[in-house]
């Protein structure tokens, strides 16, 4: 991942323990990422990582890539479990971390579905367990006994918590998937209504019950409920028509839209689109989830 490398001692030596760790960190960034929506907690969880697989006896280690990948999980949940806590006194609405990627992750069309800012939060719906074994089975394709390994279940436990897993998200994923041009094609007439205050075309671009979710954490303004309805969300957008630029860009996988003001981000907003119009808006203002904005994150399998 680019500009977010652990600091990881010993790098000069090139050891066997650093270059492995280093080999696998953007498939662990992205398993912990997946996990928590956050990069920074996901960073914090890769130090951990790294810290528990330098005094692992590497000649005892059948599968490395299995191992890093059993740590970051275990580390992952400890970590999912006290943000859960934390995540109940956040001011408004909580939103994922939005990661600038790539424009080749959307070839991956299975990584870039489950790392989207919509599937990101129907994961928040899950168990902290539930979430781990998703991610772990349905996005890396991980083996039910590797999985059991790394929550600390059996198997046949795994099984069942994958089945209602994905029983759960299914109920809950964007219906009607879009080709990526059709997508490009409705952010530019959603971008092109906002930026001229055109009301009727809003309207047209979006699904009746549309929902609107601002994530300014206590740090700036932000709506602290839902804005429901296409009339509420419209209004709501109008308000900076004239006042900011608004550029296309590629947030978790998918095109979404960067929001300027006087120059400076101001705002990144993804979106859910459901049968063709948009059914959800994603709008991040936090300042501490835009720090890395500027950079592209690797997300890999």
């Amino acid at each position: 991942m680019t500009g977010s490398s652990p600091s990881v001692p010993g790098t000069e030596g090139a050891d066997a323990a650093t270059e492995t760790f280093l080999a696998h960190r953007n498939l662990l960034f992205t398993v912990a990422y997946e996990m928590l929506g956050s990069a920074a907690d996901a960073e914090d969880v890769l130090q951990e990582t790294w810290l528990r697989w330098v005094s692992v006896d590497l000649g005892a280690v059948r599968d490395q890539r299995a191992y890093l990948v059993r740590i970051t999980t275990r580390q992952a949940l400890d970590r999912l479990r006290a943000l859960g806590r934390r995540r109940e006194s956040y001011i408004g609405p909580w939103l994922p971390e939005p990661l600038l990627t790539a424009p080749d992750i959307a070839e991956d069309v299975e990584l870039a579905d489950n790392v989207s800012m919509a599937m990101l939060l129907v994961m928040e719906t899950l168990a902290p367990v539930e979430r781990a074994v998703f991610v772990l089975r349905e996005v890396f394709a991980l083996e039910y006994d590797e999985i059991a390994e790394a929550v600390e279940k059996s198997p046949a436990a795994v099984r069942q918590i994958a089945y209602r897993a994905r029983s759960h998200i299914a109920a809950r994923r964007p219906r009607g998937a879009l080709t990526a041009i059709e997508t490009r094609e409705a952010l530019e007439a959603f971008r092109r209504a906002v930026t001229t205050g055109d009301l009727q075309g809003l309207l047209e671009v979006m699904a009746p019950g549309v929902v609107l979710l601002t994530d300014g954490g206590g740090v700036v303004r932000a709506a602290l409920a839902p804005v429901v309805g296409a009339g509420p969300v419209a209004e709501v957008l109008g308000r900076i028509a004239g006042a900011a630029v608004l550029r296309a860009t590629q947030i978790n996988g998918h095109p979404a839209l960067l929001v300027e003001i006087a120059g400076k981000v101001d705002t990144i907003v993804a979106m859910r689109i459901d049968e063709g119009l948009i059914s959800g808006l994603y709008a991040v203002r936090n300042p501490v989830k835009l720090a890395r904005i500027g950079q592209e994150t690797e997300l890999r399998r």
